[in-house]
């Protein structure tokens, strides 16, 4: 016997888990990019701390926090061009934001208001997708239109990036994606947050597999595993793969290597699967931590600078909170209007019954 065959898994960081460069930056990692890239981090924190806190108090219903996993989410964010195209899954904070997305759509979205995916900015992004690996199917047929609206329409070339957590590499969605857009080099990149849970299902109960990113190899693309925890890393290695893509080289998967700090969401607690020492561990490595000390220590902030973004973002915060808490409610119809073009006639005795009620309700408050 012979190799026919033989494949390397690349590893990539540019701070160490003290806050140190391990290598020489690249040049898009300015001065004014870090300090940026820290504070849209900083915000999505903020985000997260009081979206848990309104979901506690029945003003927000079961959310996804991406406590630790800042560095993936603004990271990939950052990384994309306005007409990029998006194609989520649930743990999306800090990629929305990037995107544009307003905290506002962010808090309707959890708060049962399907109208906060109507999004102001980056229209043409797909929804949150809470089933499990279909986004990356998604993301695979947007980009098969993208192709083709480059070759057959002459149009610019766009990128789709899509997101999905370490368990989603266990579906039969992610396979099929990731073969597909092989076969037919798709401008797409995948991204898979590696936050070491599916839920309660350790990262070593879901997989044989040494790296996820190797599971590239099997469709015939690119895989590289970065340093989760390390923004600079995220955003260069998403960034190299989107360049790619949009010059025809196809796609690409990129893991993550994070760690979830947080329950899986407001409905799970993860003290009940989740060793503690574990835990104690990953806040030492966690991004924002990681990225501040290096800021510090090349002169780049100070304990000034820290409390000025502090205040300045609890201003912008309480702000979204108000336009949240007062946007005026859906219509009672609104689970039905946007099924079908024309309502089946089994459903519209029940949207007689919605719509009436929502009358009696309206007229009781009244």
């Amino acid at each position: 016997m012979h190799p026919v065959a033989s494949f390397d898994i690349h590893f990539l960081q540019y701070l160490d888990e003290q806050g140190q460069a391990t290598q020489a930056l690249p040049d898009s990692a300015t001065p004014d990019l870090l300090q940026a890239l820290y504070r849209q981090m900083n915000l999505a924190r903020l985000v997260d701390k009081r979206a848990v806190q309104l979901q506690r108090t029945g003003r927000l219903g079961t959310y996804p926090s991406s406590l630790g996993q800042e560095a993936v989410g603004v990271g990939v964010g950052s990384a994309m061009q306005a007409d990029d195209v998006y194609c989520p899954y649930y743990r999306e904070t800090g990629t929305l934001l990037e995107r544009g997305v307003e905290i506002e759509e962010i808090l309707a979205i959890w708060g049962g208001d399907e109208r906060g995916q109507d999004y102001q900015h980056a229209a043409e992004d797909l929804p949150l997708c809470v089933p499990i690996a279909t986004q990356l199917l998604h993301a695979a047929g947007v980009a098969f239109a993208l192709q083709y609206k480059h070759r057959q329409l002459d149009e610019p070339t766009r990128v789709a990036v899509t997101c999905a957590g370490d368990g989603a590499t266990s579906k039969g969605d992610f396979y099929e994606a990731l073969n597909l857009a092989g076969v037919w080099k798709l401008p797409v990149v995948f991204i898979i947050n590696n936050n070491q849970w599916a839920i309660s299902v350790a990262r070593s109960a879901q997989t044989a597999s040494a790296t996820i990113a190797q599971k590239a190899i099997a469709a015939g693309i690119q895989g590289l595993q970065v340093d989760g925890n390390d923004i600079i890393a995220v955003r260069t290695a998403v960034s190299d793969a989107i360049q790619r893509a949009r010059g025809g080289e196809g796609p690409a998967l990129i893991e993550a290597v994070t760690y979830r700090l947080c329950d899986h969401t407001t409905a799970d607690d993860a003290s009940r699967y989740c060793p503690p020492e574990a835990l104690e561990q990953a806040w030492a490595r966690e991004p924002l931590l990681r990225l501040g000390v290096y800021l510090r220590e090349q002169g780049l902030w100070d304990d000034g600078a820290e409390s000025d973004m502090q205040r300045e973002q609890a201003e912008i915060m309480e702000g979204a909170l108000r336009a949240y808490e007062s946007r005026p409610p859906a219509a009672v119809t609104a689970m039905f209007d946007h099924l079908y073009a024309s309502l089946p006639e089994a459903l519209r005795e029940q949207y007689q019954e919605v719509r009436e009620l929502g009358r009696r309700v309206e007229r009781e408050s009244g």
